[in-house]
């Protein structure tokens, strides 16, 4: 595969992460949920044919991290400046994705890579209204600065700057924000890491 694949996501720490799970969690056990689905995430990575693999990261490495990644700190103050940072440090075709999906497979993120072999952009829609992967050949800022955030309209918001691109569209996907998309993306990935720990007494 010549793309990078890039991870951006949060170290796992109690009361930072994940906190729209609490109720019913405690910040505790949502970041032990936060912890499995980076955990499950990178796995998926480690498991895909990739030129590189980065992780963007808020924070520290941990248990979690595989030895095949490269660690790059965020950079930027809003999300849409972090996001075009992880792209500009990949040097190339790059395809990303964020730590509330575990649900992933390497087959998905193969499909998605080899398909910027043949478009400039692949973009998987989230049931949320935002993101849950994008694919960019030629990466350039001005594809993701000033795109709102966390909105639900940040997809299309996103989708509206790869106007002129040849875009692929892949499946919408449910990323994990509340406790009901937890245990919603828990029964579509039984056997993870993820599911244990949303299921767990």
């Amino acid at each position: 595969m010549n793309a990078t694949l890039l991870v951006i996501a949060k170290e796992p720490v109690p009361g930072r992460v994940k906190t729209r799970l609490t109720p019913p969690y405690t910040p505790a056990q949502a970041a032990t949920i936060a912890a499995s689905a980076l955990a499950d995430t990178l796995e998926t990575v480690a498991r895909t044919p990739a030129r590189r693999r980065i992780l963007a990261l808020a924070g520290n490495p941990g248990p979690w991290l595989p030895p095949c990644f490269e660690v790059v700190p965020q950079r930027g103050d809003g999300l849409d400046e972090r996001l075009a940072n992880a792209f500009a440090a990949a040097g190339g075709p790059a395809v990303l994705v964020g730590m509330d999906t575990p649900q992933i497979t390497p087959a998905m993120l193969t499909d998605a890579a080899r398909r910027l072999e043949d478009c400039d952009a692949v973009f998987g829609p989230a049931a949320d209204g935002g993101f849950w992967l994008l694919g960019l050949r030629a990466p350039d800022p001005s594809m993701l600065l000033g795109v709102p955030m966390s909105r639900p309209d940040t997809g299309a918001c996103q989708l509206r700057r790869l106007d002129g691109l040849r875009v692929a569209m892949l499946e919408t996907l449910v990323d994990v924000d509340t406790a009901a998309d937890a245990v919603r993306v828990a029964a579509q990935a039984p056997g993870t890491r993820f599911a244990a720990a949303v299921n767990a007494p």
